[in-house]
């Protein structure tokens, strides 16, 4: 009976990891033949489990939707990536810390003594980076009707925000009228949550702070795209206009790059702005905790620098270039 019982956990942890499993591969992953496998599968009926026959060549057994929750059977990677993941979620959707908390305790408490020390070894401490600053944590309903209108491709009606939230009047600098896009991915960098839409009104792809948007779900369907990128990862990165907001520094400055906006996004720290000026030149506006540092993210690039604004900034540039001179002639002194 306790084999039986440990087969019973396995299977329900294979239905959960596939939709369609053929009947050998079933009795092969369970380690048995496929008259025990069939009769596992009979045990799981029994206890209210919907598990369906698929006819045919392609066939096979899937578990049905109205189901219980299975108990959920981990082996020792799955269990450390859910144990990370449920530290990292809190920081970047607002309202899930004492969630993910009480669900790791109880995660902690299932666990061998072995593979609890693993996790303890994994245990991730907050820690302030300097140079990244993450939008702050995404609130569910926002994240939950934008994907669901990707799941199902309905199209969207979304208004831009403020940093603070706030939506800008009519008349105002910053305000932009309500656009319907085709929401297609979902992309997480750097903290933040992107959305890699279709807009309807100029017909070109572009990408969201989902943060920054108040979606309007609505019923109207749309099909699938060739998409812009073949790496969307790669495609948010690398997008300057994508509505990042400049982060609050004690110093912020700007200068003109001679190189293109997407490389300077994909490696400008977070927080900062990427102007498009033409193909071969950009404007970045930083910030750090003083001017040389300012100073040094800019030098980071390797291009010629020009425009550069506020005066501070043009003057630490200088402050600096003269300290690497003084070392670069000791360095020449016999």
């Amino acid at each position: 009976m306790a084999s039986t019982s440990r087969r019973a956990l396995r299977l329900l942890s294979l239905f959960g990891s596939r939709q369609l499993w053929p009947l050998r591969e079933l009795a092969d992953g369970l380690g048995v033949s496929e008259r025990t496998a069939r009769r596992d599968i009979e045990t799981l009926r029994e206890l209210g489990y919907p598990i369906t026959t698929v006819h045919g060549p392609d066939g096979g057994y899937r578990l049905g939707a109205g189901h219980p929750l299975p108990p959920l059977v981990f082996d020792r990677d799955q269990a450390l990536a859910v144990a990370v993941a449920l530290q990292t979620a809190p920081s970047t959707v607002f309202g899930l810390g004492d969630e993910a908390a009480r669900t790791l305790v109880t995660l902690e408490q299932a666990m061998p003594a072995a593979l609890r020390a693993s996790m303890e070894s994994l245990r991730l401490t907050r820690l302030q980076n300097y140079w990244e600053f993450p939008a702050p944590p995404i609130d569910p309903a926002t994240l939950t009707a934008v994907g669901a209108a990707v799941r199902h491709r309905h199209v969207l009606v979304t208004e831009t925000l403020r940093a603070d939230g706030s939506r800008p009047e009519t008349g105002d600098d910053d305000f932009l009228p309500a656009r319907r896009v085709e929401p297609h991915h979902l992309v997480v960098w750097a903290g933040r949550w992107y959305l890699v839409a279709y807009d309807l009104g100029d017909d070109q792809w572009r990408v969201h702070r989902v943060d920054r948007l108040r979606p309007r779900p609505t019923t109207h369907p749309f099909g699938a795209r060739e998409l812009p990128h073949g790496d969307l990862a790669r495609f948010v990165m690398s997008s300057h206009d994508r509505g990042d907001t400049l982060a609050a520094w004690q110093c912020t400055g700007t200068a003109r790059l001679n190189l293109p906006a997407d490389v300077v996004a994909r490696w400008a720290p977070g927080g900062s702005v990427v102007e498009h000026l033409d193909t071969e030149h950009c404007r970045l506006t930083l910030g750090a905790w003083s001017w040389a540092g300012v100073a040094g993210i800019l030098a980071t690039f390797d291009t010629e620098l020009t425009d550069l604004h506020p005066p501070e900034l043009a003057q630490a540039c200088r402050r600096i270039a003269r300290r690497w001179a003084t070392l670069a002639d000791t360095e020449r002194q016999p």
